[in-house]
């Protein structure tokens, strides 16, 4: 082998290596995002069920209508 294609094929290995490792670093990220997704998911369900207590729970001070009892002149 020459020296040019010496050096040719040590690029080549250097790339390999480098895509290799994306490849890793990439399924790695994948799968982070997804756990996140999957978290961020269930936390929307939590909040929303949560804030359909906390509207159901809140006691208002003023009366319905039906309960109001008429005015003194009536």
């Amino acid at each position: 082998m020459t020296d040019i294609e010496q050096k040719l094929q040590t690029q080549i290995d250097e790339l390999e290596m480098k895509q290799a490792f994306q490849e890793q670093t990439i399924e790695e990220l994948n799968s982070a995002l997804t756990q996140q997704q999957f978290l961020l998911d269930k936390l929307l369900v939590q909040v929303r069920y949560l804030a359909g207590k906390v509207q159901g729970s809140q006691a208002s001070n003023i009366a319905s209508e039906s309960e109001e009892t008429p005015p003194p002149h009536y």
